[in-house]
């Protein structure tokens, strides 16, 4: 039995000087003028810290901590006049690994977070001050689902999807959002132009008002019904792939496991070098692509360090 794996923090969360922190990094000028950090600090005086932030114990210095994760939130605490902060204190070190495991939180899930705070009797007002944006912003994601059908929203839940793109899928029938949600997945790409270009290629029958159908500026009726040919086609063949993709993705994982295992062997590793270098190189991206994460969900938290 393998030994039980030590936790990657301790148990308990710990209020520490903020002047006994010390940031591995300096944040640029720019920082401070930017939305981001204005977001982080209305939010930071409307409801307080809600992320603490992430630190590790100074090696041979005792009493000092190195700031993992949190420079922005510490620099807006900072300027407000704190001089304390409550904090994760990690047993490792390891600064470059948080952010890439940050879930970044996509549209749907922000709208259902909205819905919920309204729900409590938290104030479009007051969640717009915590956000730093227009009262109109917060009420333009509350109501973000409305006309949007059941299947497509699942199916985009998890998707950064802009909230203009919804404006496009209202237009159309439950079938044809579905239709169009499947294609923004397949070519990963949901933005209002594509969504709108869907729209465009859509028939007049899969609008809800056919009669307010109209041509796109600057496009001939024969490039709309090409355009209309080819989304169709490409629907066609999403389900095609959609049928391989799993063994296709099972064999192509085994042969790169296999490709990895060949390359540890160092006198084969050092005859491809020496004799056939492309091939090496070809290998060698092979595996790097297999230690690439599947997705980067992109779920969205508002601070980028």
């Amino acid at each position: 039995m393998p030994p039980p794996k030590s936790p990657g923090f301790e148990a308990n969360l710990r209020t520490i000087p903020i002047d006994a922190i010390l940031p591995v990094k300096q944040l640029p000028v720019t920082v401070p003028k930017s939305q981001k950090y204005g977001q982080i600090a209305a939010s930071i005086r409307e409801v307080g810290l809600i992320e603490p932030p992430v630190v590790a114990r100074a090696a041979g210095q005792d009493g000092s901590f190195i700031l993992l994760d949190g420079h922005v939130r510490l620099h807006v605490l900072k300027e407000m006049g704190e001089t304390t902060v409550t904090c994760l204190v990690a047993t490792d070190d390891e600064s470059f690994t948080y952010n890439k495991r940050i879930s970044r939180l996509a549209t749907i899930q922000e709208h259902k977070m909205i819905l919920r705070a309204v729900e409590r009797g938290v104030s479009e007002a007051r969640i717009a001050a915590a956000l730093n944006v227009n009262i109109a912003v917060i009420r333009q994601k509350r109501t973000l689902l409305n006309g949007i059908c059941p299947e497509a929203a699942e199916l985009l839940k998890a998707r950064h999807c802009p909230i203009n793109s919804f404006r496009s899928l209202r237009k159309m029938k439950p079938l044809r959002q579905i239709q169009a949600a499947e294609l923004m997945i397949a070519a990963n790409n949901y933005t209002v132009p594509y969504v709108e270009a869907i729209l465009a290629a859509s028939d007049a029958a899969d609008l809800v008002d056919p009669a307010a159908k109209k041509p796109p500026a600057g496009v001939t009726p024969e490039q709309a019904e090409r355009m209309k040919a080819e989304m169709a086609n490409l629907q066609k063949n999403i389900k095609l792939i959609e049928g391989t993709l799993g063994p296709d993705h099972l064999r192509l994982v085994v042969a790169g496991r296999y490709v990895e295992r060949l390359l540890q062997n160092d006198r084969l590793a050092r005859y491809l070098d020496k004799n056939h270098s492309e091939i090496l190189g070809e290998f060698r991206q092979i595996v790097a692509g297999l230690a690439q994460p599947a997705s980067t969900t992109e779920a969205r938290r508002i601070e980028t360090e």
